[in-house]
């Protein structure tokens, strides 16, 4: 029995032709692939954007840019994946877990207000799918609470929000590239921002604090005599990564087209089942990462599908009730939503005939 996946990457010829033009050159680290990669989604955001080694250094570095350190707090909601919050503790901060909205699944800011003290620096919106929920609310929140706000895009790269791009406004968006993402690099991600200090420190700071030398790089030049002022990180892009990103980038259109097709097929699919439900998701605006359903008898439903070889997850365990970052409180939607969410298969790969068999395998266990 084949086995449906729930996610993989989709890569074609022109994908492995580029990563074999960048082996030919033998110039594999960071140069001129990046640049044009950067310049490529500069032109996608309209603003400026820098690559990393992957959405969790953007977040890391870009909370260590507007100085997070030990002693702040982060606001974040609990129902995203841990590196959210992992990137949030790796800078001394605490990550403060919030609640999230029942039909977005972003976070609740009524739940955020009451957990801000005096150390509160910044708040984390995660795109929960690539939906973004009520953005503007979390802006004028955070301009409120004099908050800087670093939003996880991870999840959004390529939707857009009132008929502008995700992470081309706004304070500071976060994307990752890894190989499930909307678009792949490998590994990867980017930073947009219009703040070019916090910019040129993430610039600065992905190659272990060498100042300037990411013009060296693209230069194909090393820089032998510099200064380093601040802690830097090994969180730079290499070449290949690039390559199959730009690649990606000019394919962004196809895989929206392909994501929102699947999207709405299993809306149609399964609306009848009145075990199922959905979330208040905008598909002519986001580009779904994953396609997450509200199940009764979650478990009974997962089991069923795997049995049958459908591949299935729960995106995700809520991270205040893992040991690391053990909260002394209740976030009651977000445990209440967890025991109801399952993604089913949603990526560009995914046919017709697979489709079927995962929809028609749902309407098995609940007729």
């Amino acid at each position: 029995m084949k086995t449906i996946r729930l996610s993989k990457s989709c890569l074609g010829d022109s994908e492995k032709s580029a990563v074999m033009r960048v082996l030919d050159e033998e110039y594999l680290g960071m140069g001129l692939e990046v640049q044009e990669f950067e310049k490529l989604l500069t032109r996608f955001f309209g603003r400026p954007a820098v690559c990393v080694s992957s959405g969790t250094d953007a977040l890391q570095l870009s909370l260590h840019a507007i100085g997070v350190s030990i002693g702040d707090e982060v606001l974040v909601q609990s129902l995203t994946y841990v590196a959210s919050f992992q990137a949030i503790s790796s800078t001394g901060a605490t990550p403060v877990a919030c609640d999230v909205d029942p039909d977005t699944l972003c976070i609740d800011l009524k739940d955020a207000e009451k957990r801000l003290t005096k150390k509160t620096k910044a708040i984390m919106p995660m795109h929960y799918s690539g939906n973004v929920g009520e953005l503007e609310k979390v802006y004028t929140f955070a301009s409120k609470h004099n908050l800087r706000v670093i939003e996880d895009a991870a999840h959004a790269f390529g939707s857009e929000y009132q008929g502008k791009k995700v992470g081309g406004f706004g304070d500071v968006a976060c994307f990752s590239f890894d190989g499930i993402k909307n678009i792949t690099s490998g590994e990867g991600g980017c930073i947009t921002s219009n703040d070019k200090g916090l910019l040129q420190k993430v610039r600065d700071s992905r190659l272990l604090g060498v100042e300037k030398d990411t013009e060296k790089r693209y230069s194909r030049e090393r820089s032998w005599e510099f200064d380093v002022t601040e802690q830097g990180f090994r969180s730079h892009m290499s070449n290949i990564m690039a390559a199959i990103g730009i690649v990606q980038l000019g394919r962004i259109d196809e895989f929206r087209i392909r994501k929102q097709e699947v999207s709405q097929k299993y809306i149609e699919g399964l609306k009848d089942i009145k075990e199922i439900d959905f979330f208040d998701f905008n598909f002519k605006e986001i580009i779904p990462h994953i396609f997450v359903i509200k199940a009764k008898d979650r478990e009974g439903l997962r089991n069923y599908l795997i049995l049958n070889g459908v591949e299935c997850g729960v995106h995700y365990k809520p991270n205040h009730l893992l040991s690391k970052y053990l909260s002394n409180y209740k976030l009651p939607i977000t445990e209440k939503i967890y025991s109801k969410i399952l993604t089913l298969p949603c990526h560009n790969s995914l046919d017709v005939i697979e489709q079927n068999k995962v929809i028609s395998t749902i309407k098995n266990v609940y007729e």
